[in-house]
């Protein structure tokens, strides 16, 4: 098993794969269609995109706490 202490680590990780995953997915199927060779390019596109959102999760994700918290009434 994983440490706990990795847990936000892990779920960035996750996240950022889902997100991108999906994003690339669909901007792929808009710029190209569902034609040959469509599985390769999401593929590309979307380790490349994985590859910029994991660490922009990570470093993005205590200042969105923050914003959260502050839009909440907290402080």
């Amino acid at each position: 098993m994983i440490p706990r202490k990795f847990e936000p680590m892990l779920f960035g990780l996750v996240l950022s794969g889902f997100m991108s995953c999906i994003v690339s997915g669909v901007s792929t199927a808009v710029t190209r269609g569902f034609a040959p060779g469509f599985a390769g390019a999401w593929a590309v596109a979307w380790l490349s995109a994985w590859a910029l959102a994991f660490p922009v999760v990570i470093v993005l994700a205590p200042v969105t706490r923050k914003v959260v918290r502050l839009l909440m009434g907290g402080k």
